[in-house]
């Protein structure tokens, strides 16, 4: 792994974990796209590496900060999180079964429809 290679993961980390922490989003939304974009990932790939980065800090700190404020229900969070571990298995297993460039065009698709949504709402 080259140094420029090293430097845009960095940038992609760090740009993701600030978008998260300041507005709840990071993963999918900015680390998938800069991987597939910057580095040449595949979906697939991109997709897989994204979710590995999520396991260990998927927000510690910044979940941290809002307990400490608190703006954090930990039961809700707990329930959510279990049910996320069962969703991202069987959503990993389907995606992995969809051709990549359909996979991409739904990607493409889910962020534009949250964008539009996010967008048009009072």
């Amino acid at each position: 792994m080259n140094m420029s290679t090293i430097l845009i993961l960095i940038t992609i980390g760090l740009v993701a974990g600030i978008l998260s922490g300041l507005i709840g989003l990071g993963g999918a939304v900015v680390m998938i796209p800069a991987l597939v974009l910057f580095l040449g990932m595949s979906q697939y790939m991109a997709q897989g590496t994204s979710l590995a980065v999520m396991l260990p800090p998927i927000g510690l700190l910044a979940a941290w900060n809002y307990w400490k404020a608190g703006e954090l229900n930990l039961k809700y969070a707990m329930i959510i999180a279990a049910a996320f571990i069962i969703g991202g298995y069987i959503g990993s297993k389907y995606a992995l079964m969809i051709p990549e460039n359909v996979l991409r065009k739904i990607f493409a698709l889910a962020l534009i429809l949250v964008a539009v949504n996010m967008f048009f709402k009072k």
